[in-house]
């Protein structure tokens, strides 16, 4: 019966839509119907609607949006007796299409996702064996260590997990190499990282050449290991010691299940957070993707590998001869293959691992280059609508997951539009000022709210449109070249552990400065326009709007590729770990602050002020959370301050065997309810209204920092971030 109201409420609702968006109505009609549809999903928001409500909400917005597409394709594209103008027209018209079909795919996704799972029970007498891999390509012993030391601190059997170093810096290729240089370190690498592995009780494997990338490195690892089950975790991904805990249990309820996957949890900020400041209070931008979107997809069963913090089934691996390399994303593809042969899947909506993300703008362009090169692969080579075996709804996740790369052509659709007007007098539109006003803003306003729906929590308003900006430049020369030449790229690592030295424009950073100077001149263009043809101006203030709105965005980004110095080697967790500082007989309460890997804040008495000083040894004695023989680490006072509470020490470890490393994992990494918190203390919803004026004066601060930088004026050396704070006036 309720099935059957459920199905009679969306007939009458899909009816009254196409209704609504064949209706012939005039400006004024559709620009109050648009403005009303904007302050009900408000309303609705304002009472945080939920189920159905919610439901409504978006379907309210889907009407507004499916009026706009229908003006857009009936009314205002140039004809195509008009060459000139209809070109670009109908190119912008493709672009905004896709960007409706992208929202759509979005709605399909993540209206409703899962919510978070607890993880299974396991029984103790019948645990699967776990072959633990950290493939390794030019990371440095002391990052790698790291890594090991957190994932043998796993709680789990050790007589069932095993962990493998697998190393594609020490080939025998490489080793052999004609250059004598690239043979001498790659020999010295492999020297010392067997000595790493010996020390930590870690496996070490490497191979003999460097074929098909990482996804060539974890197939060597799976036919030299024999566990039930393969935990991968990338060279800078440390689990926390409940990770095993949190996955594997979901393997031993479900046969048929070949992949649990876990957020990436990030310690550091990337570039775009880094330099405008903004990591401690938003949403960083993985958390949409691993805090809705993998929901979402997880609801359809079509969460998928993401290269790291997973645990996969060997059974399902080998029937897929291992993990697919034919596209340089590895993780997707084979889950893809595996999803087309009936596997499931899980998502673990919890952090349970802290990875580093690129430091530079230049490393992070390079990363985004090679997941959306892979993901246009994967449209080329196995087109996820057509792949057999798929369900339905799978087709459509695939999809969304894949198309969402091609954004690089609307977004720089979007940014020439205007002025092809502005500077050419190429009708774009065939529509007066006034009707391009009434439906570009109601389409404008319901999508945003859409958005905030959807991932009000996870993302700030227009900062997508930032991310997306600062990408296009260099994705889009990057994903043509793929779909010309599908088997061009090559498997790229990330850089890790970069130094930032000084303040300074980034070596990629001069076309933003080109891009903002040539919509300056658009800003111009409008005025002269306006002067010289005042019969348009509707029209050429409201496409003079438009380019205002990309003037903005890109003055933004001249903040983002403007790269602040930072002098600390390692990045800090802010933690609360009651410890001893031991100095000979001397013991001293204190508290652990903040933790890296090289060392810590730590917290002590005002009258512990006489015995203390720069450059004094001692050593940190806490309880850790792992069953660790030792539990003193040794330690040197770098620096002394004080607050209001008693003094500050700056601490730096003194390593002298494995177990420490064990230690300062357990320090940092072991407990990952921390990262749970971290992330709670920035998933608040900003709102529309306040998120759009605080990102205003972001990006006017963030302008002038750029031109300062770009023309010299910036001091170099570590800048203290500032940004604008929150509007309070409209929460």
């Amino acid at each position: 019966m309720r099935a059957g109201l459920i199905v009679a409420f969306w007939a009458v609702a899909a009816v009254l839509i196409i209704s609504i968006v064949a209706l012939p109505i005039s400006i004024q009609a559709h620009l109050v119907a648009g403005l009303t549809v904007v302050a009900c999903m408000i309303i609705l928001k304002f009472f945080r609607a939920q189920g159905i409500w919610r439901l409504i909400a978006l379907a309210l917005g889907t009407a507004i949006v499916l009026r706009y597409v229908f003006w857009r394709t009936t009314s205002t594209i140039p004809p195509i007796t008009e060459i000139t103008s209809f070109i670009p027209g109908f190119l912008l018209y493709l672009a905004e299409m896709y960007s409706v079909m992208m929202l759509f795919l979005s709605l399909f996704v993540v209206s409703s996702p899962l919510k978070s799972r607890k993880a299974p029970q396991i029984d103790p007498e019948n645990l699967p064996t776990v072959d633990v891999f950290v493939p390794s390509y030019n990371e440095g012993a002391d990052l790698l260590a790291t890594t090991l030391a957190a994932a043998k601190a796993m709680t789990y059997p050790e007589d069932k997990v095993t962990v493998w170093l697998l190393d594609d810096g020490g080939t025998d290729e490489k080793c052999n190499s004609s250059n004598a240089k690239t043979a001498q370190e790659a020999r010295e690498r492999r020297a010392e990282l067997q000595a790493l592995c010996d020390v930590m009780d870690v496996k070490y494997l490497t191979r003999a050449r460097n074929l098909h990338a990482k996804a060539g490195n974890l197939n060597n690892g799976l036919e030299n290991s024999t566990g039930d089950l393969v935990a991968v975790f990338d060279a800078d991904h440390a689990p926390a010691r409940s990770f095993l805990m949190e996955t594997v249990g979901y393997f031993t309820k479900d046969k048929n299940l070949f992949l649990v996957q876990t957020p990436h949890f990030f310690i550091n900020p990337d570039p775009l957070e880094r330099n405008l400041g903004t990591f401690q209070t938003m949403p960083s931008e993985n958390e949409m993707f691993y805090g809705v979107i993998q929901r979402g997809l997880d609801k359809w069963d079509a969460a998928f590998f993401c290269g790291s913090a997973a645990v996969l089934r060997r059974e399902a691996l080998q029937e897929t001869n291992g993990f697919s390399g034919v596209s340089i994303t590895e993780d997707c593809e084979t889950a893809l293959e595996l999803h087309s042969r009936g596997w499931t899947s899980v998502y673990v909506d919890k952090p349970l691992i802290a990875g580093l993300q690129p430091d530079s703008f230049a490393s992070f362009i390079g990363q985004r280059s090679r997941w959306a090169q892979g993901m246009m692969q994967i449209l080329r080579y196995k087109f996820p609508p057509l792949k057999r075996g798929l369900k339905i709804s799978q087709r459509l996740c695939y999809m969304s997951s894949s198309m969402f790369w091609l954004f690089p052509f609307s977004r720089f659709c979007f940014l020439i539009s205007p002025l092809c007007y502005l500077f050419f007098s190429l009708e774009i539109f065939t529509a007066s000022g006034g009707e391009f006003l009434a439906y570009t803003f109601t389409y404008m306003m319901v999508n945003f709210m859409m958005q905030n729906y959807l991932y009000g929590r996870y993302r700030w308003p227009w900062i997508s449109d930032l991310y997306e900006y600062i990408q296009t430049i260099y994705l889009l020369p990057a994903v043509l070249s793929v779909i010309a030449n599908p088997s061009k790229p090559t498997f790229k690592v990330t850089a890790k552990n970069e130094s930032m030295a000084e303040s300074r424009v980034s070596e990629l950073g001069t076309p933003y400065f080109i891009i903002f100077g040539i919509l300056i001149l658009g800003v111009i263009a409008t005025g002269l326009r306006v002067w010289a043809e005042p019969y348009k101006a509707d029209l050429t203030l409201v496409t003079g709007a438009w380019n205002v709105l990309n003037l903005i965005i890109a003055g933004c980004a001249l903040g983002v590729v403007s790269e602040r110095a930072t002098r600390r080697h390692s990045h800090r967790v802010r933690v609360e770990r009651p410890c001893r500082f031991i100095m000979g007989d001397e013991t001293i309460d204190a508290v652990v602050r903040d933790v890296s890997v090289g060392g810590a804040r730590v917290h002590v008495p005002p009258s512990a002020e006489p015995k203390l000083k720069k450059g004094t040894a001692g050593t940190l004695e806490f309880q850790p959370f792992s069953n660790l023989p030792v539990q003193h680490l040794p330690m040197e006072i770098r620096k002394v301050g004080m607050d209001d509470k008693g003094l500050l020490l700056g601490c730096r470890f003194l390593i002298e065997k494995p177990e420490h490393r064990r230690m300062i994992a357990d320090l940092v990494f072991a407990n990952a309810d921390q990262w749970s918190q971290f992330q709670k203390n920035r998933h608040h919803d900003i709102g529309v209204l306040r998120g759009t004026l605080w990102f205003f004066m972001v990006a006017f601060y963030q302008t002038g920092r750029g031109l300062s930088y770009f023309f010299g004026l910036q001091k170099i050396g570590a800048s203290k971030p500032q940004v604008p704070a929150v509007p309070s006036a409209a929460k």
